[in-house]
């Protein structure tokens, strides 16, 4: 059985679509949600579907090995960043090589970085005139939104789309897609290893 453990600083609905996917799966199970904000929604989501969860502070999570030390009694083999708004350290990153995936609402390399989250970045996107966005699947780095891709999917951005109707668009592709290559991911993780 892999385990998987998702990260998410708020509503958590991308973490709940996640979980409900592996709800009936034999190899593949979210066994841990974790948090930073204590009064996430999240938190909630995560009782109603009956899988624990991990409350942590800045300090805790970057100034000590607390959270690598949960993971690890809980015998997580995977990590899924849904909707966590902080930069993940190194010490993570070196615990979970090429296992710890993130999705981003918009075709990186544009609109990521720093402070480039939810509707910042359908803002930006709407300010820009591009005329399309979509959603990014990569994995994690110790650097915002600059790990290696490993997947895309567009949708058209019209002139009279406004922020919430381009993260309408946006929030339709997380929940279609994010679910199916997190599985694809790990597969592909157990056969290579």
């Amino acid at each position: 059985m892999i385990n998987i453990a998702i990260f998410a600083s708020g509503s958590g609905s991308n973490a709940q679509k996640i979980a409900e996917h592996f709800q009936g799966s034999s190899d593949i199970r979210v066994s841990l949600i974790l948090t930073n904000n204590p009064t996430a929604f999240v938190l909630e989501r995560a009782e109603k579907l009956d899988i624990p969860s991990h409350i942590f502070n800045r300090e805790t999570f970057y100034k000590s090995t607390d959270v690598v030390d949960v993971l690890k009694n809980n015998n997580i083999d995977f990590v899924v960043l849904a909707g966590f708004m902080w930069l993940v350290p190194g010490y993570l990153v070196e615990a979970y090589p090429n296992k710890i995936v993130n999705i981003h609402p918009a075709l990186l390399p544009k609109f990521g970085g720093k402070g480039m989250y939810g509707d910042h970045v359908h803002n930006a996107v709407k300010q820009a005139g591009v005329k399309e966005t979509g959603i990014t699947i990569h994995y994690v780095n110790e650097h915002y939104d600059e790990g290696n891709i490993i997947f895309q999917s567009k949708c058209e951005v019209v002139e009279n789309d406004t922020p919430q109707t381009i993260a309408e668009k946006v929030h339709a592709l997380e929940y279609q897609h994010y679910p199916n290559v997190i599985e694809e991911v790990i597969l592909k993780s157990l056969k290579n290893s």
